[in-house]
């Protein structure tokens, strides 16, 4: 792939299997170095071993986001070790129980509003200055939810769609300091999760694995799931110089299931 992120440095804060691991690894695939964000280090350093195995550099940071001194230390480290920061990525999420919200407890709503919004919000203040000094931006991974009506996908449609609201608010806020703020919506991706779930969905049907793919695929106009690599490198354009007149704006990543109007 083209380096089309040569030299650039990315906090990637999500550092996860399927997506998150995707993004860092396809970061680094396009010429970025890493600071890699998640509250188990473990994985971390296995994400770090695929970034230098592509001959980049990866500092392991181990954060949980939602603890303010924590996320302070992570702006030091990243800085103290590079020196600048051009994107932040907020991939982390947590998803409250899927049942319609008027049943969700308040605790359970709020504390996927502390990480799915707040941590995203603190992130990208606390980052500011770093990000208006490269003139870098900041990445919103959202999610098709924000599409749907369906009663229990409500509660994490409730914190997503305040995400999208949020970006919005800061691109406008943060755009006279020359940071860009976009977001990238993708539907299911097909990945370990998924798969697993699809499985589940199988057995609990009395159908194959292939029959429930083919049935959420059938909405989209590809008709079939975009993987945790197509999702990544859509999402890493927004980080790069081709997207340095782009801001403000969600980009659905969906094999074509949803159409803006």
């Amino acid at each position: 792939m083209v380096n089309f992120l040569q030299d650039k440095v990315i906090v990637l804060s999500g550092v996860g299997p399927g997506l998150g691991r995707s993004l860092g690894e396809e970061a680094a695939k396009a010429g970025a170095d890493l600071v890699l964000v998640s509250r188990t280090e473990s994985r971390l350093e296995k994400m770090a071993e695929v970034v230098r195995s592509h001959g980049r550099r990866a500092l392991v940071v181990p954060t949980d986001i939602n603890d303010e001194a924590q996320r302070a230390a992570l702006v030091d480290a990243a800085l103290a070790e590079f020196g600048r920061v051009d994107c932040l990525i907020n991939n982390a999420f947590a998803i409250p129980p899927m049942e319609p919200i008027s049943t969700l407890s308040v605790e359970s709503l709020r504390e996927a509003q502390e990480t799915n919004v707040f941590a995203p919000l603190r992130l990208c203040a606390l980052f500011a200055d770093a990000l208006a000094a490269s003139k870098g931006s900041i990445i919103m991974l959202n999610s098709a939810v924000v599409h749907h009506s369906e009663p229990v996908y409500s509660g994490y449609k409730l914190s997503k769609g305040t995400l999208k609201h949020l970006a919005s608010s800061l691109a406008t806020e943060l755009g006279p300091r020359g940071i860009r703020v976009n977001s990238v919506a993708p539907s299911y991706i097909y990945e370990d999760v998924n798969k697993a779930y699809f499985d589940w969905i199988a057995s609990e049907t009395g159908r194959t694995h292939e029959d429930v793919y083919a049935e959420k695929a059938a909405p989209t106009d590809l008709k079939r799931l975009a993987d945790p690599e197509e999702v990544a490198r859509a999402a890493l354009f927004f980080a790069s110089d081709l997207a340095s007149a782009v801001t403000g704006t969600m980009l659905n990543v969906d094999c074509g299931e949803f159409h803006d109007n």
